[in-house]
């Protein structure tokens, strides 16, 4: 009995031996596990770090090649041989800070105003071009339009002063020419021959024969366009009797669709008139107005 009760007391206490032994094992593997997973999420963190900084290194890279096209290596070399001069070139870089003076605190707002007014007066200055444009295309438009009419009636003056010409001197001939090729700019020569004479420049001729000339032109264009009335002013003064009455015809063929106001002195243009009006003065420094309708009506 004394034995088996020393054995069972052994196995007791081998037992708890165990137990405690085993304790201890789970214990550790615990601290193990733990460790394990520490360990785990440092290693995790060190690569996402390990990414980070390769995703990092290539954008330094690209921006390196992209903005100054050099390599990795091409930088470092190029650093280490600009080295030695850095502290020169900030000290250059001081001098040109301190060379600008004090710092404009209100440039931001002068350079909002400013660029505001620049695009302003960039929309000016692109409405100013257009407007430009509009009015070289009109005055192209006008010029061809121009040149195109004055060529055209040109022509016609030309042929009508011939005619009346022919009338009023009993035959010869009569012509107006351009002396320049731009027609808006050139001058024009009357070319005339009287009957019996040469033809030659208006100006060669006498002045009987250059007035008569002169109110060929003057029926010419009144005929082709004829004005409300039309004021003369002793246009016939150096014209011979003979003249005088041919112009007085053809006044009197004018008159129905021309009013003619004439101031003259010789008969033969106050026959052709409707009503004639004179100044008297039949006491010294008093003027009278006399009239005659030499119609009746």
């Amino acid at each position: 009995m004394a034995i088996s009760k020393s054995k069972s007391e052994q196995l007791a206490k081998e037992e708890a031996d165990f137990l405690s032994g085993l304790d201890k094992e789970i214990l550790e593997r615990e601290k193990i596990s733990q460790d394990l997973t520490s360990i785990e999420k440092e290693i995790y963190r060190l690569e996402q770090q390990l990414k980070q900084a390769e995703e990092k290194r290539e954008e330094q890279i690209n921006y390196l090649w992209t903005t100054y096209e050099l390599t990795p290596s091409e930088a470092k070399n190029y650093y280490r041989e600009n080295l030695k001069n850095l502290p020169k070139e900030i000290l250059r870089l001081k001098e040109e800070m301190k060379a600008l003076g004090t710092v404009n605190i209100h440039a931001l707002e002068e350079y909002k105003e400013l660029s505001s007014r620049l695009e302003f007066m960039r929309k000016q200055y692109t409405d100013l071009l257009q407007a430009k444009e509009q009015l070289q295309g009109l005055i192209k438009e006008l010029d061809t339009g121009m040149r195109k009419q004055f060529t055209l009636k040109f022509k016609e003056i030309n042929e009508t002063f011939n005619e009346v010409f022919k009338e009023l001197f009993g035959g010869g001939q009569a012509s107006l020419s351009l002396i320049d090729t731009d027609i808006l700019d050139a001058g024009i020569e009357m070319m005339v021959q009287p009957p019996g004479k040469k033809l030659q420049n208006m100006m060669q001729l006498s002045g009987g024969e250059r007035a008569l000339t002169a109110i060929s032109l003057l029926f010419a264009i009144q005929r082709l366009k004829p004005s409300p009335f039309c004021l003369l002013d002793e246009i016939e003064a150096a014209l011979d009797d003979a003249n005088i009455s041919r112009f007085a015809q053809y006044l009197e063929e004018l008159k129905d669709h021309i009013q003619f106001i004439v101031i003259t002195h010789r008969k033969g243009t106050m026959v052709v008139a409707d009503r004639l009006y004179g100044i008297t003065m039949q006491e010294k420094g008093i003027s009278s107005l006399v009239g005659v309708d030499l119609k009746g009506e």
